[in-house]
């Protein structure tokens, strides 16, 4: 199909587009740089296109739904969301160093739906529990929740590595990144974008999940997991809030964080349970 070529292709155009913002890093080259936007951009725009395609086709072929229904197409999402976001940190800040730190997870995200033998490509029908007007809904918001997170790790990367910076030193990569009070208060905002939408994402999800199974909540692996998830970033904002943590500790919180994500996505769907569908 049509749409899966153009997103295989688009895998490269992530990869691409980080290459050129490292090297732009390593080499002080602005150029390098600018043409790592222009990469960005050009995968966003062809993937933005694959998706609508995606969806048009399914209603061409009598399935008819949004193009977030296995992990397949989740993980499509999950790199537009990620990409989307940093192009909207990169046009506020006018810093570029942010895409060598975030577009490999996006790029990673793309070679895994594009390449992994166990994931098929094929749009399919939609198994009962899914047909659903709160799939777009619940989809949406906790996919922008997981792509702000990632973002947050990028970020906190970025904190940690900018610690290891000195007056003495003349290391041309660690001077590009941008300072500690950015990078701190940018992972903080990210952190906040995230917390609200997976808040969303576990309230369309437990409204769906009265609409296809009777239960609001069912301690799933998945829900488990999310509400996990959930507390420790709640855990990481009550920390910046009442007891005034910043800088590492909010990065190391951070991580963890993206990591209990990660696991949430990909650990619990081989588990069973009502979302074992996502596989």
């Amino acid at each position: 199909m049509l749409d899966s070529i153009i997103l295989s292709y688009t895998t490269f155009v992530y990869f691409a587009a980080f290459m050129l913002y490292l090297l732009g890093m390593v080499m002080n080259r602005a150029l390098l740089a600018k043409l790592g936007t222009f990469a960005s951009l050009l995968g966003l725009t062809a993937q933005t296109a694959a998706i609508i395609l995606r969806w048009v086709t399914s209603y061409k072929m009598g399935i008819g739904h949004a193009p977030f229904s296995n992990l397949y197409e989740s993980l499509i999402f999950f790199a537009w969301t990620l990409m989307f976001l940093y192009m909207i940190v990169e046009w506020r800040t006018k810093n570029r160093t942010f895409g060598t730190f975030v577009t490999p997870l996006a790029f990673l995200a793309m070679a895994y739906a594009s390449f992994s033998p166990g994931i098929s490509s094929h749009i399919q029908p939609l198994i009962p529990a899914l047909k659903s007007n709160w799939l777009i809904s619940h989809v949406i918001t906790c996919f922008f929740g997981y792509a702000a997170f990632g973002v947050s790790f990028g970020l906190s990367i970025m904190y940690l590595m900018k610690r290891l910076d000195a007056p003495e030193r003349k290391n041309i990569f660690l001077k590009l990144i941008p300072s500690q009070g950015i990078l701190d208060d940018l992972n903080y905002q990210m952190i906040v974008i995230g917390f609200l939408m997976l808040t969303l994402g576990i309230i369309t999800g437990s409204v769906w999940a009265h609409s296809a199974w009777g239960s609001y909540w069912s301690w799933d692996p998945k829900e488990t997991w999310s509400l996990i998830t959930w507390l420790i970033y709640a855990a990481v904002i009550h920390s910046r809030m009442v007891r005034g943590w910043k800088g590492k500790r909010i990065a190391i919180l951070s991580m963890v964080g993206f990591f209990c994500v990660l696991f949430t996505y990909f650990g619990v769907n081989y588990l069973a349970g009502l979302h074992s569908y996502a596989k």
